[in-house]
């Protein structure tokens, strides 16, 4: 994988970095590919290089909601480091690619043996805790346009491309609207000049355009991660 990584693991000091490698086995994993269930006792974590995961809560009735998104800066399976191993969401691959994935039981290991591993995911959970709680206010709170524009952001950003696949089902699913809102607000982004959209393929034109138009969730987001993991 050359000097590409997962930025949690390269944020280890050499000795701590090189022994989690070396307990970990690179995976290629497939879209739509349910890494794990609410509830279910979790068999192994993941560090995404090049994939990305979308992290969604269920609700009776409905078909659910994402509430966060991994990619190369995060990893799945932090809780592990507050002693539980059970999952608290559905998470399902939304961009194939390549991650490290670490066994269940060697990560807690891992988790003994290096404190600098302890403290990353533990300020990792912050993170994760501060973006639910970003995300669940925008639902409430924002318009269509502007949640997409800041979903688009986040895709690209793990995608690490300007391009890349995405229907309007999957979005209307993700952002937890009809799919007619998603066709009116991606139409409005297009027109705009901002992104462009054939057939499931959709890529970002104008970066910064894209971000003026995205809500402020995305910044503040940003923000938080800078401050304890950058």
């Amino acid at each position: 994988m050359g000097t590409v990584e997962n930025h949690l693991i390269e944020l280890l000091p050499r000795k701590d970095r090189l022994h989690l490698l070396g307990v970990s086995e690179p995976v290629e994993l497939e879209l739509g590919e349910v890494l794990c269930e609410p509830g279910h006792v979790i068999r192994h974590v993941y560090f995404p290089v090049e994939a990305s995961i979308s992290l969604i809560a269920h609700i009776a009735g409905s078909p659910g909601v994402e509430v966060g998104m991994v990619g190369r800066e995060g990893m799945l399976g932090a809780q592990m480091a507050l002693g539980v191993a059970t999952a608290p969401v559905h998470a399902v691959v939304q961009s194939p690619g390549v991650a490290r994935r670490i066994g269940a039981n060697d990560f807690r290991s891992e988790l003994a043996h290096s404190p600098a591993l302890l403290k990353g995911m533990h300020q990792y959970l912050y993170v994760r805790m501060a973006q639910m709680a970003t995300s669940a206010a925008c639902l409430r709170f924002h318009l269509i346009g502007p949640r997409l524009a800041r979903w688009l952001l986040m895709s690209q950003d793990r995608a690490h491309s300007d391009s890349f696949r995405v229907t309007h089902e999957f979005l209307a699913a993700m952002l937890g609207v009809r799919r007619e809102g998603i066709t009116a607000a991606a139409s409005a982004l297009q027109r705009s000049g901002l992104i462009e959209y054939r057939r499931g393929n959709l890529k970002v034109i104008d970066r910064l355009g894209l971000e003026a138009a995205a809500c402020g969730c995305y910044a503040v987001e940003r923000q938080v991660y800078a401050a304890l993991l950058c």
